[in-house]
């Protein structure tokens, strides 16, 4: 699964969301409902584009993970509990099955065009790939991505160690 630009922006617009509130609520004077952040201010927080990122956070709001502010210090601010949204469901709000093939979607099925889905060994392989990643990706939340924020888990280059010794997953 390579994870489209769409969710990318989108989830690192909402850690960014998850971390000024974080940061909000710990400082000296800690607001029940924090200041929301200026979409040009995520954007070259994160170096998004504005207008696309416009159209990706209006998708978040329409599925109610987001609130806006109108005015002159309007914005968007999370409107619900990150540690309640898992990075599966704004994979899915945002670009729709979280699958590799749409034989193998739990939420968008779509037949293939092997023969015989039953016994087909890559329906097989995809089915497992799914599982493998729901599992992840339904338990991973915006709060815990927030706290990962920041800490060096790769290489600078973006590579793990097996990718620098010359290893292919």
């Amino acid at each position: 699964m390579r994870l489209s630009r769409r969710s990318e922006y989108g989830i690192r617009a909402l850690v960014d969301l998850v971390r000024s509130e974080a940061a909000m609520a710990s400082a000296e004077h800690p607001h029940p409902h924090p200041a929301p952040v200026a979409l040009t201010t995520l954007a070259t927080r994160n170096n998004l584009p504005p207008k696309f990122l416009e159209q990706i956070m209006s998708s978040l709001k329409r599925g109610g993970i987001v609130r806006t502010t109108l005015g002159a210090h309007g914005g968007y601010a999370m409107a619900m509990d990150p540690a309640a949204v898992s990075v599966g469901r704004v994979i899915r709000l945002l670009d729709g099955a979280l699958a590799p093939l749409p034989c193998v979607s739990l939420r968008y099925y779509d037949h293939c065009s092997c023969p015989d889905e039953a016994t087909c060994s890559l329906r097989d392989v995809m089915l497992d790939v799914r599982d493998a990643m729901l599992e992840i990706l339904d338990k991973e939340t915006l709060a815990e991505l927030a706290a990962r924020e920041g800490r060096a888990s790769i290489d600078p280059r973006g590579l793990h160690a097996d990718a620098l010794a010359g290893n292919r997953p």
